[in-house]
Parts: structure tokens; sequence; C-alpha cells
């Protein structure tokens, strides 16, 4: 079976979807609990969204990248990826994991913040993927 691009938007316009709400839920809840309980903490929660953010468009961008590489190859028998591929997937989680350490040494953000914050992404996920399966044309 072959993808057409009429194929991927449904998928595209997901992608689109849990982005946007990972930040839209990050911006919601970093709100209260800065005004709330403390700065310190809604900015973590904040950074920790926008960290899960990156992360996901990162994501997003490699796995692009190998499926255009294996396209681009689909008649060879052995795809090439570029070495570039594997390595932004690599340092994409210690490039987050060295921002988290310097946010919180430097800045002296809660750790435990951010990782609400990270969360933002599941949360987007179980939103959309729920939608999805309510307006379901079958």
């Amino acid at each position: 079976m072959t993808s057409t691009s009429t194929d991927a938007s449904p998928y595209r316009l997901t992608e689109t979807h849990i982005s946007r709400l990972t930040l839209l839920f990050g911006i919601i809840t970093a709100i209260p609990v800065a005004h709330f309980y403390a700065w310190r903490w809604g900015l973590g929660v904040l950074i920790g969204a926008i960290l899960a953010w990156l992360n996901f468009r990162w994501l997003r961008q490699g796995l692009d990248a190998l499926t255009n590489a294996a396209t681009a190859q689909a008649d060879q028998k052995k795809v090439r990826v570029p070495l570039a591929t594997y390595v932004k997937a690599a340092l994409r989680y210690g490039l987050i994991g060295l921002a988290v350490y310097v946010i919180f040494e430097y800045l002296n953000v809660p750790l435990l913040s951010m990782v609400v914050g990270l969360c933002a992404l599941g949360a987007a996920t179980m939103v959309v993927s729920v939608h999805g399966i309510f307006r379901s044309p079958e």
C-alpha cells in the first residue's frame, strides 16, 4: 500500500493539533500555578511544556527525514539514511536534559514543575486521540 499526500494529511493535521495543544495546556496550567502557588513553579511548568513541544517537533522532523530517505530510495535494496538524522535523534534527548539541568541549576526552577510541564505532551496526545475516536466516520 502506497502513501499519498491525501493519506498523510489527516496525520499531519493530528500532529499539528498535538503540537498546538501541548503549548496551550502548558500555558493554561502555568498561569494559575504561578498565580496561586509560586511563580517559579509556574515558570517550570511552562518551560517543561515548551521542552515537550520542542521534543515533539524534533521527533517529527527526524521521522520525516527517515520517511523521505526511505521513499526516495524505494527501489534500492539497502536504504541509506543520512548520518545527521541519527545524530539529531540521539542529541535531542541530550539537549533537553542539558536545558533542564541549566534551568534547574541557574534559575532555581523546581525540577518537578518541569516534569509536570513535560506531561503536557501526553495530555495533548490523549485529548487529540479521544477526539479522533469520537469523530471517526466509522
